[in-house]
């Protein structure tokens, strides 16, 4: 072993060991800010790993990364979650739909469903004293708790995620409580890495830093934490996506059917939808029905499998099977600049009733670019565009959003923009109210030196740098890597 792959082990070790560290402070959601320097420093010794792999030999560095992965995920299963309680109403999801009970139908607080509980996601007396427990009221008294967080209102996930809760209760033993979540996170964020893992491989200009790329995933601080100890669902979400943007170059039809099938998971993948479309607009001699046809090819199978998935629900279902949704986008401050830190950055120089439309004009803007400059051959490039320029206008405060930038990064090589992942677990988990709008801040100066120095030196050599069929204006904005 050479002693730059010593190197990348001690910091692979460093980087297993403060994760496992940070897993095992017995933590709970409430107790998150505590996590945040722990957190950070993960992130240290990630940065520095993922730099070092990138000079090792294949063999090394495939064998590292490997190893790395498992280990890096495996940390996420050392304890109960400990910064979000969301995985408890998956499980909860997961019983109703058991006993034959659409979960759009009723809150967990109802009392229709008091026979389904159990005192793990219900405890009563004593239990009810600990953290991270929400009453649950019988007249004026509390007659017990849950660990489900909004217990009055009905549940917000799509019907492939309820799907996916459903066949993961299906599959856990009696009284298997959070573990069968947590390890259906781990396969799926191990998939994920397959995946990348395969795809850069047998793509040219990749093949060879194909370990170094897949590490920006495998071994992030985030997958870990937030796929596998929170077992947030965004890691089947994630999954569909990656597949989706590595298939849409060559099979639209089959792209579009993975990206409805990541939305019907989590909503946020259909912001990846104008990078399936990149150069959609582009002056390339195509004729608009040539156009409409290949957007057709995308946008018909992503609607189809969104509107089959709803529709047993709708059928099975007595109220709207959009659940919370409305509810959860006043009450995270998207409607109102004001009330929460979304659209920070905007914040920072326009007045608090432009934010709305201002982030909308430049999401607007980069959807345009993608449209008209994209390049074809790499749909991956524009959605990871589009959905970076997403999280900086919007700034949301949750970090597993994020999860899909670090995969697109993985899948594109533009280091820059890991900041935006970063910057939305300081939203989370930092300490202060501010921490997010610093993070985000420092991220967008990331991304904005990024482009500066690949505009500066477009020549630059790189693995990124492959032949292109398109160039023109503005083609700068694509060209680079990760290194």
């Amino acid at each position: 072993m050479t002693c730059r792959a010593a190197g990348t082990a001690v910091l692979l070790v460093a980087l297993v060991g403060t994760l496992a560290w940070t897993a095992g402070q017995n933590a709970v959601p409430t107790d998150r800010h505590g996590l945040f320097w722990p957190y950070a420093l993960a992130w240290a010794f990630f940065g520095a790993a993922t730099w070092a792999v990138r000079g090792l030999r294949a063999r090394q560095a495939m064998c590292l990364l490997i190893a790395g992965g498992i280990a890096v995920t495996a940390t996420g299963l050392l304890s109960p979650p400990v910064t979000s309680t969301d995985s408890y109403r998956y499980a909860w999801d997961g019983r109703v739909q058991a006993a034959g009970i659409s979960p759009y139908d009723h809150a967990p607080a109802e009392a229709v469903l008091a026979p389904l509980r159990d005192l793990w996601l219900f405890p009563r007396g004593a239990g009810c004293e600990g953290p991270d427990r929400y009453p649950i009221t019988s007249g004026d008294s509390v007659a017990s708790c849950t660990r489900i967080n909004r217990p009055g209102v009905h549940t917000i996930y799509p019907p492939l995620a309820e799907a996916y809760f459903l066949l993961v209760h299906g599959l856990s033993p009696e009284g298997a409580r959070h573990k069968p979540l947590q390890i259906g996170g781990a396969l799926l964020a191990l998939a994920t890495s397959a995946v990348l893992l395969i795809t850069l491989s047998r793509r040219p200009g990749t093949r060879d830093s194909a370990p170094a790329y897949t590490a920006c995933y495998a071994w992030c601080p985030a997958v870990p934490l937030e796929l596998v100890n929170n077992a947030h669902v965004d890691a089947l979400a994630v999954l569909l996506a990656v597949i989706a943007m590595t298939t849409t170059n060559r099979h639209r039809v089959l792209g579009g059917t993975l990206l409805g099938a990541a939305t019907a998971v989590k909503l946020l993948p259909a912001i990846t939808v104008p990078g399936a479309l990149s150069g959609i607009l582009a002056t390339d001699g195509r004729t608009p029905a040539r156009r409409m046809l290949d957007a057709l090819a995308v946008l018909g199978p992503a609607a189809l499998v969104v509107a089959l998935a709803y529709l047993p629900y709708v059928l099975a279902s007595r109220g709207s099977v959009l659940g919370y949704f409305s509810g959860y986008v006043t009450e995270e401050g998207y409607d109102d600049a004001g009330s929460r830190d979304r659209y920070a950055l905007l914040r920072l120089v326009l007045p608090d009733s432009w934010a709305f439309p201002a982030a909308l004009v430049i999401l607007a803007i980069a959807i345009f670019h993608v449209l008209r400059r994209g390049d074809a051959d790499r749909p991956w490039q524009g959605a990871l565009a589009v959905t970076g320029v997403a999280f900086l206008v919007f700034t949301p405060g949750y970090s597993w959003y994020a999860l899909l930038v670090v995969a697109l990064v993985a899948l594109d090589g533009r280091w820059e923009w890991l900041g935006v992942p970063l910057a939305s677990g300081a939203a989370y988990m930092g300490p202060g109210t501010g921490a997010g709008t610093i993070g985000y801040a420092l991220a967008a100066l990331a991304v904005a030196t990024g482009l500066v120095a690949r505009a500066v030196r477009p020549s630059t050599s790189s693995a990124c740098n492959v032949p292109r069929q398109r160039r023109g204006a503005g083609a700068w904005f694509w060209r680079g890597s990760f290194w």
